[in-house]
């Protein structure tokens, strides 16, 4: 953008009447104007700073794995511990000094999972058990639950040191973890109807956090639009997840009710990503559509029709959702009350 001070110059000198300058400070304006209006791009994110963060990621991939393999020698629980700590002396340079992002999202991820594993395996260990971890889960829930809390309150003093948003989002996985314990520690063998309505109503509250942060930052320009984003790539999972597994696998549904019911569920999914302005959570219950297309593979075989059809749907419907985005969002909008859809992040309605 030329300043007003060049215009002026320019103006002085002869090289543009003061009709044009006041012309191109017009149209400066404008341009400005339509920018803000118009954001490019709706959801921001800072994966990577530079070439240098995939770089510095393989290095601590290649440095902690082979340290994790020889502190695996003197057992399991000091080899999460020394991982643990590792991560953690490790983002005090690359998070805390460089503010590296994509080595900052590694070495959360690191530091939680290690966290969670030192407290369960050295838990094992103490008591003596030599069960795998599943059994654990429906034997011993007590230990799941101490290790999750354990993790959460690890991620906690985590995120006050180096402030990575994806930790509120690793510390809400603990949670629903701990939950899931206490849930078995007070039925030793719930029923899988009970198990997804756990993890569909832990979604739905992992989301309405997620839309507490969004709300609060309607522009989408501090560090709460990052830790929304996580929260919602945590949420969908859950809730996806819940409700397919009552469809997919069931021999009673015929195939082409498991695709309708797949596809329903996308939609559904799709519009609510529309209206809060998510594509994340359209890519996390993609990953969960995975699931569902291979229980169809193993009903149906591969001369069926059914899996392909239902592939292509599902891939035109993500095409043309993704095409044509704005359109579509601007409709949904128009038909929620406008005090709520002006609350909702980038409330387009209101410019239109």
């Amino acid at each position: 953008m030329i300043s007003n001070a060049v215009l002026e110059q320019g103006v002085a000198r002869g090289i543009v009447t003061s009709q044009q300058a006041d012309g191109l400070q017009a149209l400066a304006r404008e341009l400005a104007a339509s920018a803000v209006a118009e954001p490019e791009d709706d959801e921001k994110l800072r994966f990577l700073t530079g070439f240098s963060d995939i770089f510095v990621t393989l290095g601590l991939g290649l440095f902690l794995g082979a340290l994790g393999y020889f502190a695996s020698l003197y057992g399991i629980p000091a080899m999460w511990l020394v991982l643990a700590a590792s991560s953690w002396l490790l983002a005090e340079f690359f998070t805390r000094r460089r503010r590296m992002a994509l080595p900052s999202i590694v070495l959360l991820g690191l530091f939680a999972t290690s966290a969670f594993g030192t407290a369960f395996f050295f838990s094992m260990w103490l008591w003596q058990l030599n069960l795998k971890s599943s059994e654990v889960f429906r034997t011993h829930p007590w230990i799941m639950v101490g290790a999750a809390l354990f993790t959460v309150a690890m991620t906690a003093l985590h995120y006050r040191r180096f402030r990575v948003p994806i930790t509120i989002a690793a510390g809400a996985a603990a949670v629903v973890i701990a939950l899931l314990g206490l849930l078995f520690s007070a039925m030793p063998q719930p029923s899988e109807t009970i198990i997804a309505l756990s993890l569909f109503v832990s979604g739905c509250a992992v989301f309405a956090l997620a839309m507490r942060f969004d709300l609060s930052d309607p522009e989408r320009v501090t560090r709460r639009n990052d830790i929304a984003f996580w929260l919602h790539l945590l949420a969908a999972p859950l809730i996806v997840h819940s409700v397919i597994s009552r469809f997919v696998g069931d021999k009673l549904l015929p195939q082409i009710g498991t695709s309708a019911a797949v596809l329903t569920i996308f939609v559904v999914l799709g519009a609510v990503a529309v209206l809060v302005d998510r594509r994340a959570m359209l890519v996390s219950g993609l990953v969960y559509a995975g699931y569902a297309f291979a229980s169809l593979i193993k009903q149906v075989g591969l001369q069926d029709s059914t899996m392909p059809a239902t592939l292509l749907v599902l891939g035109a419907f993500v095409l043309m959702l993704s095409a044509g985005w704005r359109p579509v969002r601007t409709t949904l909008l128009r038909l929620l009350p406008t005090h709520l859809a002006q609350r909702l992040p980038h409330p387009i309605l209101s410019s239109s």
